[in-house]
């Protein structure tokens, strides 16, 4: 197969940005996704490079693009297939770097993914191998590769899988890698690392899914100088990507009862939630303890699409916990967890120190997280839900990658922080009357000495001191307030009415 075939499949739809003739007359050997920013160490002469560009920024010099673009000159490769769902389009500044080093670049859209591309390549180039007997299109051995399939079949774990794969380089240190640094799989030797230490090593790290999401990737990593051929450790990694669409398909039919869970609680109507009865059937239907205690986390990203890989993602680094999840109405998604096996005052700090890791994973992405307090029984946990997702939108104000729990919320402005965007406005027009109207620069004017009186505890004098005001003056504007709002500011209530309203604006 020729680079200019991509061309010509329609289902593809691939966009040739730049090449010439004898650029896509190069024979294709094979195919590699990543998104390292120096891939040569993964790549072999003749292969086709998929990447979705997250390596790249508009921020980055021109110097990034150049530096990626010569290593893929440098190991040989045939093409460069550059994704757009990233950044929307292919940046010019990759174009222009590929004409310099003389790699054909394409533009691949959103619709259609690396997986069909390699899918594609490999049928047919393993289609016209099987014409020329004497050609064996893998690295690993035949009884190797027949092993390892029925491993799967059979429903081997990780670290089974890999042992073997690896077996005929010596069994060396190698590790299967979340994309937190969770350790999926690792071989015998190969010493156990902190999901800080693991998530470090992932940018020398070969991606097992090109079309997992940047919270459901896995990585394949060989710590070290282990001379390995590219194509073994591809196929290695195709080994995963099995096992990985294996695991996703039985959480999808395992996800019913988590959303029936989910959406008991969720459920609008009288009372404090739903029905003990079946409330305790839903929990066993999940696999869950019908007592506590429990906490419920609440996920969203500014992008929608992702949210419960994410929450599942995070929650898997929780040990000694049980835990469902679904997604909810608004591009959210819950977690119920269950602590009886281990201490609900290790959810909040773990979830907090692993959370700039989640973030890492797609730093375009914000994450914001919202955390109950525990629920002692089943029939706490609509309450649960409803303190999560208050939690939650305090967090999304905030702004930045944040996680806030409710035992967070200990200042007025941290509680009105949880408040919908809609209530906060209402409240601070209904408690401010005209000062409501910023158009004005009279009353910008008394908003900043109210803002300013409160802020120095009522005290008139300070107040004039920090606004350079004769206190006369500050006792004028303050009779103002209180004429315009209709409170007396003599009196604490009034005061706490207005700080809120100014919280709110």
């Amino acid at each position: 197969m020729h680079v200019e075939d991509l061309l010509r499949l329609e289902s593809l739809d691939l966009t040739l940005l730049w090449g010439g003739p004898p650029l896509l007359a190069r024979e294709i050997s094979g195919v590699t996704a990543t998104d390292l920013e120096d891939p040569g160490r993964f790549l072999q002469r003749g292969e086709i490079v998929l990447s979705g560009l997250v390596w790249w920024s508009a921020a980055d010099e021109e110097g990034t693009a150049d530096r990626f673009v010569a290593a893929l000159r440098d190991a040989g490769a045939a093409a460069l297939l550059a994704g757009e769902e990233t950044h929307g389009t292919v940046p010019d500044v990759l174009v222009d770097a590929c004409r310099r080093h003389g790699i054909a670049l394409f533009s691949v859209p959103v619709h259609t993914s690396f997986r069909a591309i390699t899918d594609t390549v490999y049928l047919r180039q393993w289609g016209d191998l099987s014409r020329r007997p004497a050609a064996d299109p893998y690295a690993l051995p035949e009884n190797v590769r027949g092993e390892l399939s029925r491993l799967l079949a059979d429903g081997a774990d990780p670290d089974t899988l890999l042992a073997r794969a690896v077996d005929r380089l010596g069994t060396p240190p190698c590790y299967v890698l979340s994309a937190t640094g969770r350790t999926i799989a690792r071989t015998p030797g190969a010493p156990a690392l902190s999901a800080a230490e693991a998530a470090g090593r992932l940018k020398a790290a070969l991606r097992v899914d090109p079309d997992a999401s940047a919270y459901g990737q896995w990585f394949l990593h060989l710590p070290g100088e282990v001379e390995v051929p590219p194509r073994m450790l591809h196929e290695i990694a195709e080994v995963f990507a099995q096992y990985r669409q294996g695991v996703l398909r039985r959480e999808a039919a395992g996800r019913g009862p988590a959303t029936e869970l989910l959406g008991l609680l969720d459920a609008p109507g009288p009372g404090s939630g739903a029905r003990p009865a079946p409330l305790a059937a839903a929990l066993r239907a999940c696999g869950l303890p019908d007592h506590g205690p429990y906490m419920v986390v609440t996920l969203s990203l500014d992008a929608a699409g992702h949210g419960v890989e994410a929450l599942e993602e995070a929650v898997r680094h929780l040990t000694g916990h049980r835990s469902v999840m679904a997604s909810l109405a608004g591009g959210r998604a819950a977690a119920v967890i269950a602590t009886d096996s281990g201490s609900p005052e290790d959810v909040v700090p773990a979830l907090k120190e692993l959370w700039p890791t989640l973030h890492a994973c797609d730093a375009a992405v914000l994450p914001y997280g919202g955390i109950s307090t525990t629920a002692v029984t089943p029939t706490e946990l609509n309450g649960a839900l409803v303190q999560a997702r208050y939690a939650l939108t305090a967090a999304e104000r905030a702004g930045s990658a944040n996680l806030t729990a409710i035992d967070d919320l200990t200042t007025l402005n941290a509680l009105l922080a949880g408040v919908p965007t809609d209530v906060r406005t209402a409240f601070g027009i209904h408690a401010l009357g005209p000062l409501a109207d910023a158009t004005n620069p009279s009353h910008r004017m008394l908003l900043e000495t109210l803002d300013t009186f409160l802020a120095h505890n009522g005290s008139w004098a300070r107040t004039a001191e920090a606004l350079h005001l004769h206190v006369n003056t500050v006792h004028y504007r303050i009779r103002r307030v209180e004429l315009l709002t209709g409170r007396d500011l003599a009196r604490l209530d009034h005061k706490l009415d207005l700080k809120a309203a100014l919280f709110c604006r």
